[in-house]
């Protein structure tokens, strides 16, 4: 929980941004935002929590910044296209399911934005959405016109706090993802504005079976995995690493997370340095335990052409 500053909003926490709740755990109430350094990360996000409202019966509506409704299903449908996840965005529109509204028609109609009216605008659409019979409703907001000084946008944070207040009301059937890129927020004011939250929201994690746990990473492009690696955790190490290797570039594994990993665990880690085009690319292994990090050494995995090892801190 933030503590309130002498403004009355929200401060943040220490640690505040340290874990994430997965897109596809979201429940109502939740009001989370979305902190990305790239538009693969941000969309893989998106098209998850689109799919999974359109299975669920829900309403989306989707605040875009500065385009028109059409411009904004057709950047949707090439992003979510490239996300592998199946999601058909004007069928959904045209059926009523998806609702893309441009902000600036949305929150700045009087040539002003106000946090109090704005909530409520939200309110009535979501009221709306559960009369026409749908079981809920998701918002998802781009943020970025805040930082355009249009007018009543310095208050930017307060409406955020007061959506905060809004979707804790009991028994309310909404959720929302707040957009935020970090390369157009400063450092101190995205801490601020993520205090406004419940928290951070992440992509879905490709594997978790309570033994090993493997999530993608964007930034570097990769996976990170945790728990141990052993004969039963093989086979979903592999697909996990299949599907990473198809991309075209170099692949980071943060193995900060994994107390275990057995030889051929670590074999096939390895064997993602070849791009099966007759080029092989650059491996990171980042924060290598100890023990693995000497399992490497005594291989003589830790030379091999293309390999990094970059151990974990003492």
């Amino acid at each position: 929980m933030s503590m309130l500053g002498d403004d009355g909003l929200p401060q943040p926490a220490a640690g505040a941004e340290t874990g994430a709740v997965a897109v596809g755990a979201m429940r109502f109430g939740d009001h989370l935002a979305l902190a990305f350094d790239g538009d693969e990360e941000r969309y893989a996000v998106l098209a998850a929590y689109v799919r999974d409202g359109l299975e669920s019966n829900h309403k989306i509506i989707y605040l875009a910044d500065q385009e028109d409704a059409d411009a904004v299903l057709t950047r949707l449908g090439t992003a979510f296209a490239a996300t592998g996840i199946d999601v058909d965005v004007r069928a959904a529109a045209r059926d009523g399911l998806l609702a893309p509204r441009p902000v600036i028609e949305a929150f700045m109609a009087s040539g002003r934005f106000d946090p109090d009216a704005t909530v409520d605008l939200l309110g009535t659409e979501i009221d709306l959405a559960l009369v026409q019979g749908f079981k809920g409703v998701r918002i998802t907001g781009e943020t970025s016109f805040s930082l355009r000084g249009w007018p009543g946008t310095e208050r930017f944070r307060e409406f955020e706090h007061k959506c905060q207040g809004a979707f804790q009301a009991p028994g309310t059937r909404a959720m929302a993802i707040c957009q935020y890129d970090r390369r157009w927020f400063g450092d101190d004011q995205l801490r601020l504005l993520l205090a406004c939250h419940d928290g951070l929201v992440r992509v879905d994690d490709l594997h978790d079976d309570g033994v090993l746990r493997i999530a993608p990473t964007f930034t570097p492009p990769g996976l990170a995995l945790s728990g141990a690696v052993d004969e039963s955790t093989l086979p979903a190490l592999r697909d996990a690493l299949a599907v990473a290797a198809r991309r075209d570039g170099h692949l980071c594994l943060d193995l900060s997370g994994l107390a275990f990993c057995d030889t051929e665990g670590l074999r096939a880690m390895l064997d993602t340095r070849h791009a099966g085009d007759g080029m092989d690319r650059q491996l990171v292994l980042r924060a290598v335990p100890g023990y693995l990090a000497l399992m490497l050494r005594i291989a003589g995995w830790d030379r091999l052409p293309g390999v990094f090892v970059e151990e974990a801190a003492a």
